[in-house]
């Protein structure tokens, strides 16, 4: 194997680990930490919500490469491959999260925050629409979990 395919395999793997560590490490650690650290819920989601932006950039990043390191190394093969779903799913699911629900959140939080009239409301499908994108989020970190356990037997 030549020094560019081991490279291509290399940041295959780097790939997986680093987009399923992100979702695990701001999901279960980091945005957790926060908010029981901080006293200011404000800014305990302000910092979470960066964070979590963060880690949607790295999965955009890392989905895109997966797919299309499968299609390049596997062509057709690959879409008979569960591992090559699983990253289709995790990178539908981030990109659902992050133009679905997160602009409805942030829509919420800011009437929230300037109507205090309709503060019950908002708050309400603010609630749901959080709940929703952490369904999608809790989806995306077990879909990783797949992948890196995959990972010794699954040849790019």
């Amino acid at each position: 194997m030549g020094y560019m395919a081991y490279l291509a395999d290399s940041l295959h793997w780097i790939a997986v680990t680093l987009w399923t560590g992100a979702l695990w490490a701001i999901g279960l650690i980091a945005a957790p930490l926060i908010f029981v650290t901080l006293e200011d819920r404000a800014l305990a989601s302000m910092l979470a919500g960066k964070m979590f932006a963060v880690v949607t950039y790295i999965g955009m990043g890392c989905g895109a490469y997966l797919i299309l390191f499968r299609i390049i190394r596997q062509g057709i093969v690959s879409f008979r491959q569960s591992f090559f779903w699983t990253v289709v799913l995790m990178l539908l699911l981030t990109l659902l999260g992050q133009f679905g629900a997160q602009p409805v959140l942030d829509l919420a939080k800011n009437w929230t925050q300037t109507r205090q009239v309709l503060e019950s409301i908002l708050q309400d499908r603010f609630t749901t629409w959080h709940g929703i994108y952490s369904a999608l989020y809790v989806a995306q970190s077990v879909l990783g979990l797949l992948l890196v356990v995959q990972q010794p037997t699954a040849a790019p």
